[in-house]
């Protein structure tokens, strides 16, 4: 039953990965967009591929922690006293980036809507950034067990956390280009799917050089995952490796809607697969290596409503959650359909070329 619920844990871990991080990526490739008038355009874009489901993809924030909280609640009280600063600064910027988002789409005053986009951008790389140095500061067993604190600083201050908040930011920008190539090849701007195309392949590559220079900092910093990465785990970091070259190979040898789906369902399964490689290396241990799974969980009572509520939840907020995604994709939901509804028209869609650009969003 611990095993059951320690890969519930993961499942949660990794829907937020993916469809968490694609909302965040979609906030760094906002921030370098450029100026008001260079950016606009993919700012738009941005705004429209995200808007609909941005907060939803937090439920599995919010579902990770309390699996974390109720079923171990050793390593809850550890994490949380340890990494109380990158923690903080995390959901700061989840409340921050989310508030900005909302509001920047109301303002008129171009200097507001600067200032709210900027706050979102920003905020949107400091949270994976954040997030990524938690996850270097466990693997590393720079939290202690037994419900107490570590060093406040050390812990999320260090090589290994540093590489996971800087991989954390590249693959959530790697993930949000392929997902924006396919919602430019869908309100059907060929220059804009380019634009966000380019993005795809060099922040593919880029992650790549980052998780190949991590295997350095891993030998150096954290001995025993590095030899987890490198034995039981490695078939899985090979797939992930595979699926990113995937995703080049499909975005420099073809253009069309098919292949961009494609590349985007790599990009996913290239994500899933680190994050696998990460529960594998760590593997039987929740605090690399003072506490294994098994002596860290909730009595079996507890365990056993866990499974029981993520079973009832498979059955009700998954497909809520999919039929979402599904409306999203298929333009029902109303900013996208009024979108394509203009461009079909005849009328000046709302990401489309035009000689006088909205102002920067």
């Amino acid at each position: 039953m611990t095993n059951v619920v320690a890969a519930i844990l993961v499942l949660g871990i990794l829907g937020y990965a993916v469809f968490g991080g694609a909302d965040f990526g979609a906030g760094f490739w906002d921030l370098v967009a450029g100026g008001a008038e260079r950016g606009a355009r993919p700012r738009r874009a941005i705004q429209l591929a995200i808007g609909p489901v941005w907060e939803a993809n937090h439920v599995w924030l919010i579902f990770v922690l309390v699996v974390l909280w109720t079923s171990f609640p050793e390593t809850f009280g550890s994490i949380m006293l340890t990494l109380f600063v990158p923690l903080s600064l995390a959901a700061f910027g989840i409340v921050l980036r989310g508030s900005s988002f909302a509001f920047r789409k109301e303002v008129s005053r171009t200097s507001s809507q600067r200032n709210f986009g900027a706050a979102f951008a920003i905020s949107s790389v400091i949270t994976p950034f954040c997030l990524g140095a938690v996850a270097g500061a466990v693997a590393t067993g720079r939290v202690p067990k037994g419900g107490v604190a570590g060093d406040l600083w050390a812990s999320w201050l260090n090589p290994t956390s540093v590489l996971g908040g800087v991989l954390a930011v590249s693959a959530c920008a790697f993930v949000a280009a392929n997902n924006l190539v396919v919602e430019a090849d869908r309100f059907h701007e060929p220059d804009l799917s380019a634009y966000f195309r380019r993005r795809a392949v060099g922040s593919a590559l880029v992650t790549g050089v980052i998780a190949v220079a991590g295997i350095f900092v891993l030998r150096a910093d954290a001995a025993y995952l590095a030899d987890r990465l490198s034995g039981v785990a490695l078939p899985i970091v090979l797939v992930s490796a595979a699926c990113g070259v995937g995703t080049i190979v499909l975005h420099r040898g073809t253009t069309n809607l098919r292949a961009a789906r494609a590349a985007r369902l790599l990009a996913m399964g290239a994500v899933v697969a680190v994050v696998l490689a990460w529960a594998v290396g760590q593997w039987p241990y929740l605090l690399p290596t003072s506490l294994k799974i098994a002596d860290a969980a909730a009595p079996r009572g507890t365990l056993i409503t866990i499974t029981v509520v993520f079973a009832i939840a498979a059955l009700t907020i998954l497909p809520a959650l999919g039929w979402l995604y599904w409306l999203d994709q298929h333009d029902f939901l109303e900013a996208e359909s009024e979108a394509e509804s203009k461009s079909e028209s005849g009328a000046a869609p709302e990401v489309a070329p035009a000689a006088k650009p909205e102002p920067s969003r």
